[in-house]
């Protein structure tokens, strides 16, 4: 198990998402840039501070991942996805659809393009469900 977020936890995601010939021929478009998704500080859920899995993906291959912590939307990632610990656990838990969240409200594009991000949903769904295969300890 791997707790949510951590070094540890990103790895194992960079690890999924890289052996996931789903990803690999799904993302074959994404020439977009880096996604960071930022989770909001949760003291209640252990998340002392903003903490943040950079994704390092063009063309279909994820090239790495860098778990940052004590960031804010400024990242330096193409994309910015930002949302309270509650709402990533709802996404990595297949009970939120990560579309269907910004289009709520719950996640938050900061940086980015929107009409792109739309473009790639099965893409999108395809990186969640690789998330949803790590072992993953919530609190």
């Amino acid at each position: 198990m791997h707790r949510f977020p951590s070094e540890e936890w990103t790895e194992a995601w960079r690890v999924a998402l890289s052996n996931d010939p789903a990803y690999r021929e799904a993302g074959k478009p994404w020439r977009f840039g880096s996604v960071a998704v930022i989770v909001q500080s949760d003291p209640a859920n252990g998340v002392e501070r903003d903490a943040g899995m950079i994704l390092d993906v063009d063309r279909g291959e994820c090239h790495g991942a860098t778990f940052v912590e004590d960031v804010d939307n400024s990242v330096e990632a193409e994309f910015v996805i930002v949302a309270s610990y509650v709402c990533w656990k709802d996404v990595i838990e297949r009970k939120l659809d990560p579309i269907k969240g910004m289009m709520e409200g719950k996640l938050k594009l900061v940086r980015g393009h929107l009409p792109t991000i739309i473009r790639f949903v099965e893409p999108a769904r395809i990186v969640v469900a690789s998330a949803s295969k790590v072992p993953t300890d919530f609190n």
